[in-house]
């Protein structure tokens, strides 16, 4: 398995964002130190949802501040972007971390319509975008003296500059909710980002693509790399007992829940109705032992963790982006981090 450290720091005091920011320029170089494999990065704005806000110009950060691990973008909201410009501030950032980087992309902004709102766009605009805006992007990164018509953006120009490190362009995949969206990339060959329900329905998921890119005509070695990309996010904290990491990190987990519903209540406008999002697990939602069919989220000991990281191995979840959501303190971030890369990582080889 591969494990990647997720930044979805909800920091909803304005007065430390500046100490917040610095303290996950730290939080990256500790986990490359540790040996995590890859570093993801959300995007949301106007609540702290997201305390550093845009993704791109953080990410250049942490290319010049991490020199192994991989980077990611789980997501950028694409229509929310002129795409040309990202692919260019994308091939930008994979020559800085020297083809380091995945863009995973999507419509995003599930249960925020105020984000597109913020932006003087609509959330029923973003999704009649996003096929376009991704088919732009991937042509910009490609075509010289690219020619493109489409029904929202029309441009023309020699050429993207600079030019990706990875040839022909940053690795790509998308963000899949259901059943619909995972098969439309597996039919195309797209590899895929899930966020994590229960272990056995996530699972699901992955036999569906895989199933999808056979019937599609893909070779076996081609459903086999796909595979190997699909990240699998899933909320992470450790400490010494499961009662002490479940009462550390559930109250704070149910704050910040409860505080993006309030924001939601208040700025989405009604004429763009949203998903309520699902709350999540109190303690009683834990079994004794994990539950492959439950959404428990990684919040335990290390033994109960290797337990769930056993049973998703084993129904074929080969890589997850954990996150705290920055929900901890530095100090018990650090000591979760520290007992999975020790206790954890080195059972779960690559």
């Amino acid at each position: 398995m591969r494990f990647g450290h997720f930044f979805y720091p909800m920091k909803f005091d304005d007065s430390r964002d500046s100490d917040a920011i610095q303290e996950c320029l730290a939080e990256a170089e500790l986990v490359e130190a540790l040996g995590f494999d890859a570093i993801w990065l959300a995007e949301h704005y106007f609540t702290g949802e997201c305390v550093y806000g845009d993704p791109l110009v953080f990410a250049a950060a942490l290319a010049v501040k991490t020199g192994k691990i991989e980077l990611g973008f789980a997501i950028l909201e694409l229509p929310l972007h002129n795409p040309v410009r990202v692919a260019i501030q994308t091939a930008l950032l994979d020559n800085l971390c020297q083809g380091r980087l995945t863009v995973g992309t999507a419509k995003g902004s599930n249960y925020n319509a105020y984000e597109y709102i913020g932006f003087g766009s609509n959330p029923e605009l973003g999704a009649e975008q996003m096929e376009e805006a991704e088919e732009l992007l991937v042509k910009a990164w490609t075509t010289d003296n690219l020619e493109f018509k489409g029904k929202h953006y029309q441009v023309s120009f020699p050429s993207v500059r600079p030019r990706p490190y990875q040839k022909p362009h940053p690795r790509l995949a998308r963000a899949c909710l259901n059943a619909e969206s995972v098969q439309a990339m597996g039919r195309i060959g797209r590899p895929i980002l899930l966020r994590g329900r229960s272990t056995n329905s996530t699972a699901a998921s992955i036999r569906l693509y895989q199933d999808t890119m056979a019937e599609a005509g893909f070779s076996q070695d081609a459903i086999e790399s796909n595979l190997s990309q699909i990240w699998v996010w899933r909320e992470m904290h450790l400490a010494e007992t499961d009662q002490q990491a479940m009462d550390e990190f559930l109250p704070a987990q149910h704050d910040a829940f409860t505080r993006m519903e309030n924001y939601r209540t208040h700025w989405n406008p009604s004429r763009y109705p949203m998903e309520r999002q699902t709350p999540p697990l109190g303690p009683e939602g834990y079994a004794p032992t994990p539950d492959p069919d439950a959404a428990e989220n990684l919040i335990g000991s290390p033994t109960r963790v290797a337990q769930q990281l056993t049973q998703m191995r084993d129904a074929g979840i080969r890589n997850l982006m954990l996150t705290n959501r920055g929900l901890m303190s530095p100090q018990k971030t650090a000591k979760s981090l520290h007992l999975f890369s020790q206790q954890i990582i080195p059972h779960f080889p690559n």
